[in-house]
C-alpha cells in the first residue's frame, strides 16, 4: 500500500509539473513561462480525479487558487471557440484564496475544498452572477439566495466558477430552435467536432467538461438534457431518480422531470459530486422519499467488480443497424460486460414510449411549465417579466436578439394553458404519461430479472445546422418521464472522430448501482479520449 501510495504522488507530482502548476501564485499572467497551456491543462484534467486534486492540495503540490487562475486563463483561451461559458464569477480567485486559508488551519469542509465547478446557467446563485436561463429577459433577475443544490456545493467547499452556456429556456421555447444556442451565450460548440451539436440543453456544461474549463459541471435535464450532451461530448453525465437533487432554485420546466445532475471526465468525479449535491430538501417534496438512493460515502459505489453477477438486459431494438460505427462501439460493450463478469441477457429492449405518451405527455408539461416558470419568475427579485405572458411579450420586443429565425411557438401554448395543476384532465394526462413510461422499463426488468438495462445512448453528434431529424429511438424519454435514473458514460469513438456513449438505465432508486456499473464500465474500457476541436468531421 504504502508502495502504491508513493507511485500515485509521484504521478500526481509529475502531471502537475508538466502543467505549470507549481509556479509561483505571485507571477504575473501575461508571463508565458506561468501561465496554463491548453495541452497541458487537457493532459493534467484527464489524469487527475477529484480526490487526486485533493492530495495535490493537501500536499501543498498545489492550490486552489492556482487551479482556479489556470480554469479562468483556460476558459479565455478556448472559449472564444466554443461558446460554452456564459461569465466567469467575479469572486471565483478570492473564494480560491479562501479555501486555502481554511485548509491551511486544518479547517478544509468537505470533499470538494477548493474545486472550481461551473454551473448551468438556469441555476440561482445570489451572487455578482446573473441567472438567465439563456434569455436576455433575466438578466437584470437578482436572486435571493442560492440553489439548494449550491448551498450543498459551497459547504463542501467548493469554487463557483461561472456559469454555462445553455439552450435557452432549456430547450423549451420553439419547435425550431438550435440546441446549445441561447440570446445571451450564442451558439455552444462540440470540443471534438467544433460544427456538429452540442446537443442540448446541458451543452455548455459538457462541452466545458470535456475540454477542461472546470473540474467537474452541473447541468438539468428534463428529457435527454444531461445524457445527450454527455455522450455528445465523451463526457460521464448523470441524470438522477427525481428528487434525488433538489430543484429548489432551478429555473423551471417542470418539476415531474426536472432533475439537476452532475457532469464530468470520469464516474469518480460524478458520483462524488452526486454525493455532495444529494439530500432531502424540505422545499422540494420530492427529496425526502428517495432521500437514501444514494450511500453515505460515494467510495462504496466506485467497484471494479460491481458488474460481476449482474443480469444486465441489451436494449437494441430502435438502436442497432442505424450506425455501423454506434454498432461497433455497443457489440464491443456487451462483450466487454460479459468480460467483467456480468450475464448479458438478450432481448431486453424498452418499448418506444413516444406515441404511447405524447398525446399526454405534452398537454402535462404545457401546463406544468406555466405554472412553475410564473412561480418562478414572480419570486425572483429584479426588472424582468414576472409571467410568462409578459416573457412572451418582451420576445416580440426584442425579436432580433431572442428570435432569430425561429418561432417562441412552444412558449405561446403554455400561455394558452390555464395553469392549474388541480384540473382533473391535467391531471389525467400527468399520471398517463408517468404511469406509461413506469411501465415500459419496470416490465422489462421485472421479465428478465434485470440489474440494469444497457444500450447505446444516442447517434454520432449531427451537424449544428440542419442536422434533421433522427431515426434513434430515444434512450432518455421513457426515464425522463417515469423519473428514473439513467447515466451515459464515454463508450468509444466513431471513424469521424465523434464521440460515442454508453446508457445505463434502471427503475425508480437505482441510481446507487448505476454509478457502480458505470465504474466499472469505465475502469475496463478507459474509452475517452480529450477532444481535438477539430473544424469538421474528418
Amino acid at each position: 500500500m504504502r508502495s502504491s501510495a508513493r507511485t500515485r504522488r509521484r504521478g500526481i507530482v509529475a502531471a502537475l509539473t508538466g502543467a505549470c502548476l507549481l509556479l509561483p501564485a505571485a507571477a504575473h499572467a501575461d508571463d508565458r513561462t506561468t501561465s496554463f497551456q491548453a495541452a497541458d491543462m487537457s493532459t493534467v484534467l484527464d489524469r487527475l480525479t477529484i480526490p487526486d486534486l485533493q492530495r495535490a492540495m493537501d500536499g501543498r503540490l498545489l492550490s486552489s487558487e492556482r487551479l482556479t487562475r489556470g480554469y479562468l486563463e483556460r476558459v479565455d483561451a478556448l472559449n472564444p471557440r466554443l461558446n460554452a461559458v456564459v461569465q466567469t464569477n467575479p469572486d471565483a480567485l478570492a473564494l480560491a484564496r479562501q479555501s486555502d486559508s481554511r485548509r491551511r488551519a486544518h479547517q478544509a469542509r468537505g470533499p470538494l475544498e477548493g474545486i472550481p465547478i461551473l454551473l448551468k446557467e438556469n441555476i440561482d446563485t445570489a451572487d455578482r452572477q446573473t441567472t438567465t436561463a439563456g434569455s436576455t429577459a433575466l438578466r437584470t433577475a437578482k436572486p435571493a439566495k442560492d440553489a439548494f443544490l449550491v448551498r450543498r456545493l459551497r459547504d463542501a467547499g467548493a469554487v463557483i466558477l461561472g456559469k454555462a452556456n445553455m439552450s435557452e429556456w432549456a430547450n423549451f421555447y420553439g419547435s425550431r430552435q438550435i440546441p446549445g444556442w441561447s440570446a445571451v451565450g450564442g451558439q455552444t460548440r462540440n470540443p471534438y467536432v467544433l460544427d456538429r451539436s452540442p446537443c442540448g440543453s446541458s451543452s455548455g456544461s459538457a462541452a466545458a467538461a470535456a475540454a477542461g474549463l472546470a473540474t467537474v459541471t452541473i447541468g438539468t435535464e428534463t428529457d435527454s438534457s444531461i445524457v445527450c450532451p454527455s455522450a455528445a461530448t465523451s463526457t460521464v453525465g448523470m441524470k438522477t431518480t427525481l428528487g434525488v437533487v433538489s430543484r429548489g432554485g432551478v429555473v423551471p420546466i417542470t418539476n415531474q422531470h426536472d432533475t439537476p445532475g452532475p457532469i464530468a471526465r470520469t464516474v469518480t468525479d460524478a458520483a462524488l459530486t452526486l454525493a455532495v449535491m444529494a439530500g432531502a430538501d424540505a422545499a422540494d417534496p420530492a427529496t425526502a422519499p428517495v432521500a437514501g438512493a444514494l450511500p453515505a460515502d460515494y467510495r462504496t459505489l466506485l467497484d471494479r467488480d460491481s458488474l460481476r453477477g449482474k443480469r444486465i438486459g441489451v436494449w437494441r431494438k430502435g438502436h442497432e443497424g442505424i450506425d455501423r460505427d454506434v454498432d461497433r462501439v455497443f457489440e464491443s460493450t456487451v462483450q466487454r460486460l460479459r468480460a467483467l463478469g456480468a450475464t448479458v441477457v438478450e432481448g431486453a429492449d424498452v418499448p418506444d414510449v413516444i406515441g404511447m405518451v405524447q398525446p399526454h405527455l405534452l398537454p402535462a408539461v404545457l401546463t406544468e411549465f406555466k405554472h412553475d416558470l410564473n412561480g418562478y419568475l414572480a419570486a425572483t427579485p429584479g426588472g424582468h417579466p414576472k409571467n410568462l405572458t409578459d416573457l412572451i411579450a418582451y420576445n416580440k420586443r426584442n425579436a432580433a436578439i431572442e428570435l432569430p429565425g425561429f418561432d417562441q411557438d412552444l412558449l405561446e401554448m403554455a400561455d394558452k394553458t390555464d395553469g392549474n395543476l388541480n384540473d382533473p384532465t391535467y391531471r389525467a394526462h400527468r399520471a398517463a404519461a408517468t404511469g406509461q413510461a413506469r411501465d415500459s422499463i419496470d416490465a422489462v426488468v421485472k421479465k428478465y430479472r434485470l440489474d440494469a438495462i444497457v444500450t447505446a445512448t444516442d447517434l454520432p453528434a449531427p451537424p449544428i445546422f440542419g442536422g434533421g431529424g433522427s431515426p434513434f429511438v430515444s434512450s432518455t424519454r421513457s426515464t425522463s418521464t417515469a423519473g428514473y435514473p439513467h447515466i451515459t458514460v464515454p463508450g468509444g469513438f466513431a471513424r469521424t472522430g465523434l464521440p460515442i456513449g454508453i446508457s445505463f438505465l434502471g427503475t425508480r432508486a437505482t441510481d446507487a448501482s448505476l454509478l457502480g456499473y458505470a465504474y466499472a464500465y469505465e475502469q475496463a474500457t478507459h474509452a475517452r479520449k480529450a477532444p481535438h476541436y477539430l473544424p469538421t468531421a474528418r
